[in-house]
């Protein structure tokens, strides 16, 4: 080999680092560890983003940062008059991933979006047993009344016919439990019986490729090189697990992450002043708030849950967790922004010695315990879940009732929130579509009472019939009167202690371009990069 002029060699050895520099990976310092990797199974948004926004796509998705449909895996689609069948054609040339577990034959076509829906909601696929919870958001949605029939008209061409007209329909395919999985691989796992795989293994179309997962510490994923949409910028993609938020901050100050999630609200303003920071604010679609328990003795007693709702000192705890200005107070299940939301439901004033005087008359005896379940985390519902948990204890203990907190780790408590164990579940919720039905249906009704997403347990006949009667309507106006009287229901029944409508921050490290904050709360980072 010929010797380079000095000049030369030094602009190779610049040119060699700026090559290194460019690799680093992109570490995203996250909240918790997600549940798994077969989306489907699972509700939880830390799950999604380690999954269906970085592994999988679905027939449409959501234009960064709103709430408007675009094309995915369908380039396009027809609706019919009546707006029962939904005609998809599908996008050619997409390939699945390759890694040392799967190799395609062949690229995504028809029989990869039948398997992936058929899978939730025909009984005789041989993947619906496979799962031991059930598909969740699948049937708390009620689709499996909702879809009359998915099927093929070609390798290119998917029809999906209705029940019923179903306006938020679209915009539920483009949430995560509608992903398009490999039926190629399905296959395989199948024929190998390597079932769980699926869960462990994930293979999809999406940005990046699954490398491994470490267990309350780390998942890795590499950039996919065939993604339809071009190859993201970040060649390595890390989530780095943080439960405690000032952890994650620390991580991104001594640049150990590049992007931090849901910082302390109380925090953004220091990071605001420092100069290697920044920070992406937005108006977000969720909700914190306590569910309580209708199946459980006294709990079922509405005089018992207003008691608790009047003597929760709900603008205290906004202030404490969120600083001022950084969340709404909660009355209703979503936010004042979504359609149908009911202006006439107001919190009851704070009145300790009502509190006291509903309880003597349900017949709750002084000193009664009840359970709070709650997480080990911070996340943007409750950037500080023991101190929220405290507050309310306090406030509790003023009307005779003993709290007895349970923290756990997110995944935990969900398993056992599910399950109707706790008398209180902390939690919160980031809409997934943009609609009401989005909060409503899988937080409230009664399908999902039965499946357990529905954590007050609560089913109200009344409160069903007008969310499945707006569902039904594509008028936005009638939508909206049928969603304000099923707010009265629920403000009359009272199942949640409806808490904050907090503001979300991500802050990350002033040479991060390309991220794009979310009012769905979803974190995709496709397009992010390290300047």
């Amino acid at each position: 080999m010929k010797s380079l002029p000095l000049r030369a060699a030094l602009a190779a050895i610049i040119l060699g680092a700026a090559g290194n520099l460019a690799a680093k990976p992109l570490v995203v310092c996250t909240e918790a560890s997600p549940e798994g990797f077969d989306i489907v199974q699972y509700t939880t948004a830390v799950t999604a983003d380690a999954s269906a926004e970085t592994v999988f796509n679905r027939l449409v998705d959501f234009k960064p940062g709103t709430t408007d449909i675009q094309p995915a895996l369908a380039d396009s689609w027809d609706v019919s008059a009546d707006g029962l069948t939904y005609t998809f054609h599908l996008r050619e040339g997409v390939k699945f991933h390759t890694t040392d577990y799967f190799t395609p034959t062949r690229d995504f076509n028809a029989d990869d979006v039948l398997w992936s829906l058929n899978r939730q909601f025909d009984a005789k696929h041989p993947w619906h047993d496979k799962t031991s919870v059930g598909y969740p958001y699948f049937e708390s949605m009620a689709f499996g009344q909702l879809l009359k029939s998915v099927s093929k008209t070609d390798d290119h061409t998917v029809v999906i016919t209705l029940t019923r007209p179903e306006a938020p329909f679209l915009r539920d395919l483009a949430m995560a439990f509608t992903s398009i999985y490999s039926a190629e691989y399905g296959d395989q796992l199948l024929k190998a019986g390597k079932t769980g795989d699926l869960n462990s293994k994930p293979i999809g179309t999406g940005p990046f490729v699954f490398q491994r997962y470490n267990k309350d510490a780390q998942v890795r994923f590499k950039a996919n090189p065939d993604y339809f949409r071009g190859k993201p910028p970040s060649d390595t993609l890390v989530f780095a697990i943080a439960t405690d938020n000032n952890v994650r901050l620390q991580k991104l100050r001594a640049n150990e992450c590049q992007i931090a999630l849901y910082p302390k609200p109380d925090d953004v303003p220091a990071i605001k002043t420092d100069p290697k920071l920044k920070v992406a604010e937005i108006e977000a679609l969720v909700t914190g708030y306590i569910a309580m328990n209708t199946e459980h003795k006294y709990l079922s007693d509405v005089r018992v849950r207003k008691a608790i709702n009047i003597a929760f000192d709900r603008q205290n705890h906004v202030d404490q967790l969120f600083g001022k200005g950084n969340a709404l107070v909660g009355v209703n299940p979503y936010p004042p922004t979504m359609i149908g939301y009911n202006t006439a439901n107001k919190n009851p004033p704070r009145d300790l010695d009502k509190a006291r005087a509903l309880l003597k008359e349900a017949g709750v005896p002084e000193g009664t315990v009840i359970t709070l379940f709650t997480r080990n985390g911070g996340g943007p519902t409750n950037p500080n879940p023991r101190l929220s948990a405290e507050m309310l204890q306090a406030d509790l203990a003023k009307i005779g009732l003993k709290l007895d907190i349970r923290v756990m780790e997110w995944a935990e408590m969900l398993r056992r929130a599910k399950k109707g164990e706790a008398d209180l579940v902390s939690a919160g919720w980031a809409g997934d579509n943009g609609d009401p039905d989005n909060f409503l249906t899988p937080m409230l009704s009664c399908d999902a009472a039965k499946t357990g997403e529905n954590y007050a347990r609560w089913c109200n006949p009344k409160f069903q019939e007008l969310i499945t009667r707006a569902r039904e309507i594509i008028d936005n106006d009638e939508r909206a009167k049928l969603y304000s009287e099923a707010l009265a229901v629920y403000d009359e029944d009272q199942p949640w202690i409806s808490m904050a409508h907090p503001k979300m921050f991500t802050a990350m490290r002033d040479n991060v371009e390309g991220y794009v904050i979310n009012p769905l709360t979803n974190n995709n980072f496709a397009t992010t990069k390290v300047k």
